[in-house]
């Protein structure tokens, strides 16, 4: 299914593009944006919102829809706060718990787009 396929894209770029050396942890255009004073955060806002809006046309419920708008406007929030916000959003992943709640409602109600990796 292609909304997966572009879903899971865009989670990518947002949290684990990048790998730090030295450290071992991976990190994305969200945890990057993150450093430039409010318009990457909303910049980053933005592309989350985006990956609820895919939810969306899935014909998620809207309580899967809140609870995931919840992730991005907390990452958002917190990660406007200078310097604290910017550990934020190298440790919070909210576009990594919104995708698992949408692979979790594909999984069970679409089925046949599970990818089988083998």
């Amino acid at each position: 299914m292609a909304i997966r396929r572009r879903i899971e894209a865009l989670e990518f770029v947002l949290e684990r593009a990048v790998s730090l050396p030295g450290i071992k942890r991976k990190v994305g255009l969200d945890a990057i944006l993150g450093l430039v004073p409010v318009a990457g955060d909303l910049i980053s806002a933005a592309m989350g919102l985006y990956i609820v809006w895919e939810a969306r046309n899935l014909g998620m419920p809207k309580w899967q829809l809140a609870r995931m708008s919840a992730n991005v406007g907390f990452d958002t929030l917190l990660g406007a706060v200078p310097v604290a916000g910017d550990l934020f959003d190298f440790l919070y992943r909210s576009n990594s718990r919104n995708l698992t709640i949408i692979r979790k409602h594909l999984d069970k109600h679409h089925p046949h787009t599970r990818i089988i990796e083998g």
